[in-house]
């Protein structure tokens, strides 16, 4: 007679999890090379030169923008910051600077979007994902990042500025700005304000 050996439920939950990214990858595959017709995106469009107004800022790193005359929310790539609007969550440390700063830099501007292949279009809230830039060429992905109001971000898949941003975060955690300094956060956003 053999004994039964059931494996801990934290590993239950990896394993489906993982199943779960083999199966999303094998249907976006599937879709993608035309055995069927999920209406998933699979090219990004073409926008470079092409401006959007800034009509509202949720967060700092989420805008909306005025695209074919309807309101798209765009979720930058790379960027996190701490959370101000989830209603599941307390508000964290220094989200309402990271939120502020980026009404301050965007609302009201216009901005120009930059797709990433190694990214979907849309995230799963359909929110658009992008690399967006101010008219005069910055882009507040980074500069979110630089100035200390952002951390990196990077969710399943490397993007064509991880290296970068990843960079970038180090000075601003080294020179202790914004959410990195010893008087505001201290790197934890967890931190009660």
């Amino acid at each position: 007679m053999s004994a039964k050996v059931e494996m801990p439920k934290g590993a239950k939950i990896i394993a489906y999890f993982y199943i779960g990214i083999v199966v999303l990858a094998y249907v976006y595959h599937v879709q993608s090379v035309g055995v069927v017709d999920l209406g998933l995106p699979t090219t990004s469009p073409n926008t470079v030169g092409t401006y959007y107004n800034v009509i509202k800022v949720t967060d700092g790193d989420t805008i909306h923008i005025e695209m074919n005359g309807k309101d798209e929310k765009v979720r930058l790539i790379g960027i996190n910051t701490p959370e101000t609007v989830d209603p599941r969550r307390a508000v964290e440390c220094f989200g309402k600077e990271a939120s502020a700063r980026m009404k301050e830099i965007a609302g009201g501007k216009i901005v120009r979007l930059e797709y990433d292949e190694t990214q979907s279009l849309r995230d799963a809230y359909n929110r658009l994902l992008a690399y967006v830039y101010l008219e005069d060429g910055q882009m507040l992905n980074r500069k979110m990042i630089a100035e200390g109001y952002a951390y990196e971000y990077t969710y399943l898949e490397p993007y064509k500025y991880q290296y970068e941003f990843r960079q970038l975060q180090t000075l601003a955690r080294t020179s202790e700005r914004g959410l990195w300094s010893p008087n505001t956060c201290d790197g934890n956003k967890k931190l009660a304000q």
